[in-house]
C-alpha cells in the first residue's frame, strides 16, 4: 500500500489525540520458541497500520502540543556481523519511504529521546496500547513500558489508545478492501483444491495440504488463523484443531480457513461430502443453514445494529431445526447452535471494533451461521466476508460456489 494511506491514518488518530500528549506504538519482536529458536515474527497490528512497517522492534513516537504533532520512527540499527547470519535491518530511506515518516531515529535513541521531552515540554498524558482480552496472558511491550514509566513519571496519565485505533480501523479503505478481496480470492483456489482432491480414506491434514501447496503457490507466506480441517463429527467441536482423522465415506467434511495477503485476511467456511455426494439428511441440513445464511446477507445494510445479524440467523435456524425435527421450540436451538453468527474482518481475523453499534458503510465482516449435531455426525458452517455499502452490502466471497448443486456438480468433474 501506499505511504499516504498511513500518513492519512496517523492523522485520523491524532485528530483524537489530546493537547500534550505522548503516543507510542510498539512493533513488538518475535517470541522464543524453544532453545536459540522464534516464533515467526508478526508486527503488533496497530503499529502496522499506523506506519506500514513490518518489522520488528520498532517505535513509533506521535507528540502532540501547540496544536501540532511531530512524528518520528526509532528503528533498528543495522550491524555489519550479525547482518551476514540473519540479514540487514530496515535502511532509514526504506523507513521514510513506507511509513512517509520523515524523522527516523534509531532505537538506541529512544530512551533519551522520550526523557528529554518528558523534561522540556509539558507532557500530561502518556497514550499507549493496552488491549489485553484475557487477565492471565503475558503482558505485552506496551504494558510493560507502562509499568515502567509509572515509576519513572508518577505525575504521566497514561491512558489506552487501543478503542481509538480500533473505531478507526473498523471501517476499511478501498486499499484495504482490495487486499481483502485478493486474499479472498487465494483462498477460493485453495478451496477449489480441496474439493478436487478430496477422497475417502484420507486423513484430515492431507486433504488440507491441498490448501496449503495452493496459497504459498499463490504467494501466500502466512494464514487469517490456523486451518480447521473437520470430518464427520469432528466438524461439531467449533474450533477443532488436531486435523488428524481418517476422513469417512458417506461423511462430510468442515473446512474454516483464509490466506492471509499483505496481512488482510480472508475467513471462509465450507463443508461438502467427502465422496462428492450429500445424502438426503445432509442436504436438508446444509439447506437450512444456507437460508440462515441467505436472511443475514438480505438484512445487512447501514443503520442495522450488528446484533441483529446474529438474531436473524437464530430465527431461520430455530426454524430449520423444527422442521428438521431436532427441537419443538426456538429456545432450545442452542443445543445445535452456540456462537455469533460474525465478526468483523480486516488485519486481524476476529477484527477489532465495538459490535454495540449500527452497521456503517466500510465495515467488512463474516456471515458464518451453522448447525452441529453430534448424535448424527453432522456438522455444517457457511462462511463468507460481507462489506457493508452506501445502500445495502457486497458478499466479497460470492464467487465461491457453495449449493449443493454447485458443490455436487464441480466435485464429479
Amino acid at each position: 500500500m501506499k505511504k499516504e494511506l498511513f500518513i492519512k491514518n496517523r492523522k485520523n488518530l491524532c485528530d483524537k489525540l489530546e493537547e500534550n500528549s505522548v503516543t507510542l506504538m510498539f512493533a513488538g519482536e518475535a517470541p522464543f520458541k524453544s532453545a536459540d529458536e522464534t516464533y515467526a515474527f508478526t508486527p503488533n497490528r496497530n503499529f502496522y497500520y499506523l506506519t506500514g512497517i513490518d518489522r520488528e522492534k520498532m517505535i513509533l513516537m506521535l507528540v502532540k502540543r501547540n496544536g501540532k504533532v511531530e512524528e518520528t520512527l526509532f528503528i533498528e540499527k543495522n550491524d555489519p556481523v550479525m547482518a551476514r547470519w540473519v540479514g540487514e535491518k530496515m535502511p532509514e530511506a526504506e523507513a521514510k519511504e513506507i511509513s512517509g515518516i520523515e524523522d527516523v531515529k534509531f532505537v538506541e535513541e529512544f530512551e533519551d529521546t522520550f526523557g528529554s521531552i518528558l523534561d522540556r515540554a509539558k507532557i500530561n498524558d502518556l497514550c499507549l496500547d493496552l488491549e489485553r482480552q484475557q487477565f492471565h496472558i503475558s503482558m505485552s511491550t506496551s504494558q510493560r513500558f507502562a509499568k515502567v514509566v509509572m515509576e519513572r513519571y508518577p505525575y504521566l496519565t497514561i491512558k489506552n489508545i487501543f478503542h481509538e485505533i480500533a473505531s478507526l480501523r473498523l471501517i476499511k479503505s478501498e486499499e484495504e478492501i482490495e487486499l481483502i478481496r485478493v486474499a479472498i480470492d487465494i483462498t477460493d483456489k485453495g478451496i477449489k483444491a480441496l474439493m478436487k482432491n478430496s477422497k475417502a480414506g484420507m486423513r484430515e491434514y492431507e486433504l488440507e495440504a491441498y490448501f496449503d501447496f495452493t496459497l504459498k503457490s499463490n504467494g501466500v507466506t502466512d494464514y487469517a488463523f490456523h486451518t480447521i480441517a473437520a470430518g464427520g463429527k469432528n466438524a461439531t467441536i467449533l474450533h477443532y484443531h488436531e486435523n488428524n482423522c481418517e476422513l469417512e465415506d458417506g461423511k462430510l467434511v468442515l473446512f474454516d480457513l483464509g490466506a492471509q495477503y499483505k496481512y488482510y485476511n480472508a475467513d471462509i467456511s465450507r463443508t461438502f461430502p467427502v465422496n462428492g455426494k450429500f445424502t438426503e439428511r445432509q442436504k436438508q441440513v446444509y439447506n437450512v443453514v444456507l437460508r440462515a445464511q441467505e436472511a443475514v446477507t438480505e438484512i445487512a445494510k447501514p443503520g442495522i445494529m450488528f446484533s441483529v445479524l446474529n438474531q436473524t440467523a437464530k430465527k431461520v435456524l430455530a426454524e430449520g431445526c423444527i422442521e428438521l425435527g431436532l427441537i419443538k421450540e426456538d429456545s432450545e436451538l442452542s443445543k445445535y447452535y452456540f456462537h455469533g453468527v460474525s465478526h468483523y474482518l480486516g488485519l486481524d481475523t476476529h477484527d477489532v471494533g465495538s459490535r454495540d453499534i449500527e452497521l456503517k458503510p466500510g465495515m467488512v465482516f463474516t456471515n458464518e451461521p451453522g448447525l452441529y449435531i453430534e448424535e448424527e455426525n453432522i456438522g455444517i458452517r457457511i462462511e463468507d466476508d460481507i462489506l457493508i455499502t452506501e445502500d445495502g452490502c457486497e458478499n466479497l466471497s460470492k464467487q465461491i460456489i457453495k449449493t449443493v448443486e454447485e458443490i455436487e456438480e464441480f466435485m464429479v468433474k
